[in-house]
């Protein structure tokens, strides 16, 4: 027997056959949704779990329930839109490098020439970054955008300058952090060199300077000191975040020079100003410094002596003091410089007028300070040059002479002029302070004395 395929059916009966089957596929869904709800009605008269009214649905009852729908086809059904991640911005640390410059840094962070010109352009005070070290540290905020939200330049521990962008231009302003100071104490006896015996007791070289200048008008250091004299010291430390960060000024001292006693304390004024004073108010500085060279010894005295180049005896009108080759020379007191040059046997020469009386000469330098020539006003204590062998000289030394109205005077012993004491408006206030740290460098000194007898 031949098995044929049927004939296929007409068009009109095949769409009539699909459109019942899906009618009876509706009804079949329909149906068992319509069994679940009524089963979960029912589950819920009975369970106890709600004995409201509303919760009762009596048999027979048409039951209508929402069927849910995939979110986003319908606006009541959607969950919270997904939260859009953007990149947060974040501080980055540079730290300046050799020949680094702002314009190459921003470079680096791929920060455009314009935002930098923006920045400098914003303030006066951004003039700073223009001056960035190798070592020090700058701070960058980059924003998603690329571009400088935040900057901040560590200019020292002290202080550092902060930037901040507002809208297309940057707020700039200066933050300054304050040490907290707190009160030294050191005592030495000098035995060889003020140097060894200010090391020794724990100071550093530029408070031994500073010591050496305040009592540098009474106590010749090239020619004074001898062994057994005495300092005592009362200077600050600042101190940050609990570290010692450098020493302060000595705000209180004595020396004990060849049995004779001298004491000195700081005073400032209410304008700032800063000065060393005797308690009784009196200045510790004189119009002139007794030695321009610091440490060193003398040479040659004032007076007739024999020559050593040209081997006669001649009057030495003068003091030679015997230092290293480059040691600094120092101007003797404020005034203006009338002669920079070379000087016959003098060699390389500066003279310095002070007023209508004095004048100081200092000669044989091996070279002149920058900006020093004939004209130029110096202040007392600034370096005019350095000491040398230049012009009729065995050795490097400096040649220093004193006049008082063109009439050659012995610097280790002429009488020099006073400087201001404090004035009558701040004595009152001064002799308190003073009182205070006099009481304190004698409790000092009388402790000491206790602590040795026994």
């Amino acid at each position: 027997m031949d098995f044929k395929s049927p004939r296929p059916l007409p068009r009109r009966l095949r769409l009539r056959r699909a459109h019942v089957l899906g009618v009876l596929a509706l009804s079949a869904a329909l149906g068992l949704v319509l069994g679940v709800a009524w089963h979960d009605a029912g589950a819920t008269r009975h369970s106890g779990l709600d004995d409201s009214a509303s919760a009762v649905t009596a048999p027979g009852t048409r039951v209508t329930m929402a069927l849910p729908l995939p979110p986003g086809l319908d606006g009541a059904a959607k969950g919270p839109a997904p939260a859009t991640s953007e990149p947060t911005p974040s501080w980055q640390s540079v730290t300046v490098r050799s020949g680094d410059s702002l314009a190459a840094i921003f470079s680096r962070l791929t920060l455009s020439p314009r935002e930098l010109h923006n920045l400098m352009a914003s303030s006066e005070e951004t003039a700073r970054l223009r001056q960035i070290m190798p070592g020090q540290e700058l701070r960058f905020l980059i924003g998603a955008d690329n571009t400088l939200q935040q900057l901040v330049y560590a200019v020292s521990p002290l202080e550092s300058l902060h930037v901040v962008r507002t809208g297309d231009t940057f707020h700039v302003a200066a933050e300054q952090r304050d040490t907290e100071v707190r009160a030294a104490y050191a005592h030495g006896r000098i035995d060889s060199s003020l140097f060894l015996a200010g090391q020794r007791a724990g100071l550093s070289d530029n408070l031994i300077m500073e010591l050496a200048a305040i009592f540098g008008w009474d106590v010749d250091f090239a020619l004074d000191i001898r062994e057994g004299d005495e300092f005592a010291v009362i200077y600050e430390e600042h101190f940050l975040d609990g570290e010692k960060l450098r020493d302060g000024a000595i705000i209180g001292a004595e020396f004990v020079n060849q049995g004779q006693r001298y004491q000195a304390v700081r005073y400032t004024d209410p304008e700032g100003r800063g000065d060393y004073f005797t308690p009784d108010g009196m200045s510790m500085r004189k119009a002139f410094l007794r030695t321009p060279v610091e440490f060193s010894r003398i040479s040659s005295r004032f007076g007739t002596r024999k020559h050593p180049v040209l081997n006669k005896f001649r009057a030495h009108k003068g003091v030679d003091y015997a230092a290293p080759q480059g040691t600094p020379i120092k101007a003797a007191g404020d005034g203006k410089v009338i002669f920079a040059g070379t000087k016959g046997g003098y060699g390389r020469t500066a003279i310095i007028q002070h007023g209508g009386r004095y004048s100081t000469l200092y000669a044989h330098m091996s070279k002149f300070a920058r900006g020093v020539r004939s004209g130029k006003y110096v202040r007392q204590g600034q370096t005019i040059g350095y000491v040398g062998s230049s012009g009729l000289a065995t050795g490097p030394h400096l040649h220093y002479e004193f006049r008082v109205n063109g009439v050659h005077r012995n610097p280790l012993t002429v009488k020099l002029p006073e400087a201001a004491p404090i004035s009558a408006a701040l004595k009152s206030d001064f002799i308190d302070h003073a009182d205070r740290l006099t009481r304190q460098l004698n409790a000092h000194r009388e402790s000491r004395i206790a602590l040795n007898a026994n």
